[in-house]
């Protein structure tokens, strides 16, 4: 968990950290679709309504649920309490501006609106989690009158379709905590540029992204490359274990050549197939 948290017992402190795991893929699949809008607007405004149409499908399939369940069950639970009743109801309010700013990304008439709308999203949305994971799920978690694991029993909206124990364990493996065995993750080279036009392929440079959030921001821009077409990524190490999580999650749609092996920086280009 990324703030000391104190729970009324084991199984909130679990849920708690489950939570604040599917908050962080999340926020990073987030970044990385918003990063690859950004850069579709610059480099090819003719690629940026694929990408923009991406990125509201990925809001209406995972962020406006994951609001919604909140709403639902966590918080009428904290309203009740006096400590958080001012609180929730401004976070209720940003839900509105979440959804407003969805709308928005959803109707923006040329590519440059639809990544400054996305680019407001992505700060809202990292500074509700924020709030919710530093001030909401606390108090829930450490009121002795809440049970916060038997809220969140059966929310797979909110867990991403996973009870909190297996939400705890996908989100620590998609986050990099554990190595896994090293892959090529595709042919390994002799692939093709950034794509059948020989364009210039968008790059996802990660060296600055926080750890927690490197492999779902990578996730979340690989879901805005469609297929003939290639990114750049650019780590700061080898990312033979993101590499093998790439395959496991869609085995043989990428291809990966490397463009640079260090020492600072590890350039490769995936391209789907």
């Amino acid at each position: 968990m990324s703030t000391l948290t104190v729970a009324s017992d084991p199984q909130d402190a679990a849920a708690v950290e489950a939570v604040e795991s599917h908050h962080t893929h999340l926020a990073g699949e987030l970044a990385g679709q918003v990063s690859m809008l950004l850069d579709a607007a610059v480099r090819d405004p003719g690629a940026a309504d694929g990408v923009r149409t991406g990125l509201v499908a990925f809001c209406d399939r995972e962020l406006l649920p994951h609001a919604a369940a909140e709403e639902s069950i966590l918080y009428p639970a904290a309203h009740g309490t006096t400590e958080a009743r001012l609180l929730v109801d401004g976070m209720l309010a940003e839900h509105r501006r979440i959804e407003a700013l969805v709308g928005a990304l959803r109707a923006a008439p040329t590519a440059v609106h639809a990544a400054v709308e996305a680019k407001a999203l992505q700060v809202l949305f990292e500074e509700h989690l924020r709030k919710e994971n530093t001030l909401v799920l606390p108090l829930l978690a450490a009121s002795p009158d809440v049970s916060l694991a038997g809220l969140l029993e059966g929310m797979h909206d909110l867990l991403g379709g996973h009870g909190h124990a297996e939400g705890l364990e996908d989100a620590g493996r998609a986050e990099g905590g554990e190595e896994e065995p090293e892959r090529s993750g595709g042919c390994g080279g002799g692939c093709a540029c950034g794509g059948p036009d020989g364009g210039e392929a968008p790059e996802l440079d990660v060296r600055e992204v926080p750890h927690a959030l490197r492999h779902a921001t990578v996730f979340g821009a690989l879901g805005a490359v469609p297929a003939g077409r290639a990114m750049v990524l650019v780590a700061p190490h080898d990312p033979l274990p993101l590499l093998a999580q790439i395959e496991d999650r869609d085995p043989g749609a990428f291809s990966v050549e490397y463009l640079e092996r260090g020492p600072q920086a590890w350039r490769l280009r995936l391209t789907r197939h």
